[in-house]
């Protein structure tokens, strides 16, 4: 029991890692286009968005594997 407590901790703990830099990256980039050019923040935000999204979809593809850890 102890190891699989460990095993689910890992896989979300790492699991998470790459996604929370991806979309640290994606909002100071996006932040720096809107500074460059404010005018154009309507088409920076929805590729922003959805960037966002699917990085956040490969934490949540870590979360389903660490419950799936028996």
């Amino acid at each position: 029991m102890d190891m699989t407590m460990l095993a689910k901790a890992l896989a979300i703990g790492i699991g998470s890692i790459a996604p929370a830099l991806a979309i640290g990256k994606i909002g100071a980039k996006a932040m720096e286009s809107i500074g460059r050019n404010p005018e154009c923040t309507e088409k920076i935000l929805v590729p922003m968005l959805l960037a966002a999204a699917f990085a956040e979809a490969v934490a949540i593809y870590a979360l389903v594997i660490a419950f799936s850890i028996k």
